[in-house]
């Protein structure tokens, strides 16, 4: 009872920023004619494109000099079912994946814990001045382009999917919707609607990307160039093709009961992560009874340590210090000396956090004006780009 098969909804921020400094170069070199029958084979996303959280020197728009950084769109999402934790935090919140509801959910409760997660997001420091977040399903532009792209989407690209290969044998045929298989056609929807340069992007998500960069190239070659200006369109590309901004490793947190395991809201055993929400007692007894090791002395990177890496890299990252500091902190410590300084480290980092979004919860309207207006701005863009769509594929409007 309460409970759901799918949803086609997701907490969405849509930022712009100046252009990382890097040259994205991902361009396809494809058969044009393979795109008209499937065929074409989905280029790798490249393995040597890295971008930390803050980006900043940028490119000119024009050949001409100029000291005005390039703002650069990105879009993110991140589904608002699960606690979010210290791994969301510090991984995916600078750098978010996108991520749908594909599966079971609570409906009494999904309302409520959207409004918590996007509290949450402000409350890390997301400025809605800056970007506009919103809720997925405040904008009908997303389901709309997804069924135009569905239309353009050959099955094979699908079942080709590794995610889907896995939760569909994991929960059974029987239990597991349409949604699961067509997702990833949302989530170009969600990315391609904004004209996005760049997405946040985990290694469990860069196959979606790639079906994205994909269906652009394909939409474009279809329907765009000449044959969009003879139905009285502007011509030239439809979609922007997006590149990825790949999290640095050092934002992968693992889980505390498995150090080769990622952190997630999913695992059953709430011991395996740190909420952000968590009190300071149940951070204290979390930290305690974490997963450690009985080899002498604290370090980085050794590969038979998996668990004393994660914790030193938590460490670094809620302390703001750098890796080679934190080696020389605890390089002689044992587990009884670095647990309560980890501790008292998470406590101290995640205060303000929960601080602010108290603040934020009790003030209704605020919240609610943040997502209103988040969507309006998210809408101005994404109805453009449907029309757009619309009109290269020759529907009557």
């Amino acid at each position: 009872m309460g409970r759901a098969p799918a949803l086609l909804s997701q907490f969405l921020s849509l930022s712009t920023t100046a252009a990382p400094h890097f040259r994205a170069s991902m361009t396809c070199r494809l058969n044009p004619r393979k795109y008209l029958n499937g065929t074409a084979k989905i280029p790798p996303i490249r393995e040597n494109l890295r971008c930390l959280c803050s980006v900043a020197v940028s490119e000119p728009a024009t050949s001409e000099p100029s000291s005005t950084p390039v703002k650069k769109r990105v879009v993110s999402g991140v589904q608002p079912t699960g606690s979010i934790h210290l791994g969301n935090y510090l991984g995916a919140i600078k750098n978010w994946i996108d991520l749908q509801i594909t599966l079971p959910y609570d409906t009494q409760q999904l309302s409520k814990a959207t409004k918590e997660t996007a509290a949450i997001y402000l409350a890390c420091g997301v400025d809605p001045s800056k970007a506009s977040v919103f809720v997925q399903s405040h904008v009908r532009a997303h389901v709309e382009l997804m069924w135009l792209l569905s239309s353009t989407t050959p099955i094979g690209w699908l079942n080709r999917m590794i995610q889907f290969k896995e939760k569909s044998l994991k929960a059974g045929d029987e239990n597991v919707g349409v949604a699961l298989l067509t997702y990833p056609v949302l989530m170009a929807s969600d990315i391609l609607l904004y004209q996005s340069d760049y997405v946040p992007v985990g290694d469990d998500q860069k196959q979606h990307l790639e079906l994205t960069r994909e269906l652009a190239q394909r939409v474009n070659y279809l329907y765009g160039g000449r044959k969009w200006k003879k139905l009285g369109g502007r011509g030239g590309a439809i979609f922007k093709v997006p590149e990825p901004l790949i999290p640095p490793t050092g934002a992968r947190v693992m889980s505390l009961t498995d150090g080769l395991s990622k952190m997630s809201k999913s695992a059953p055993s709430d011991q395996s992560r740190i909420n952000l929400l968590d009190p300071k007692d149940v951070v204290n007894n979390k930290i305690k009874r974490c997963k450690t090791d009985s080899f002498p002395g604290l370090e980085f990177d050794n590969s038979e340590r998996p668990e004393c890496n994660n914790l030193l890299s938590i460490y670094q990252l809620v302390t703001g210090k750098t890796k080679q500091e934190v080696a020389e902190e605890c390089r002689d410590m044992n587990w009884g000396t670095f647990k309560p300084v980890l501790t008292d480290a998470l406590i101290a980092h995640l205060h303000p956090i929960q601080v602010c979004y108290g603040e934020i919860m009790s003030d209704a309207s605020y919240l609610d004006s943040v997502l209103a207006e988040g969507a309006r701005k998210a809408a101005d863009v994404a109805d453009n780009t449907l029309k757009n769509v619309y009109q290269a594929m020759g529907f009557l409007r």
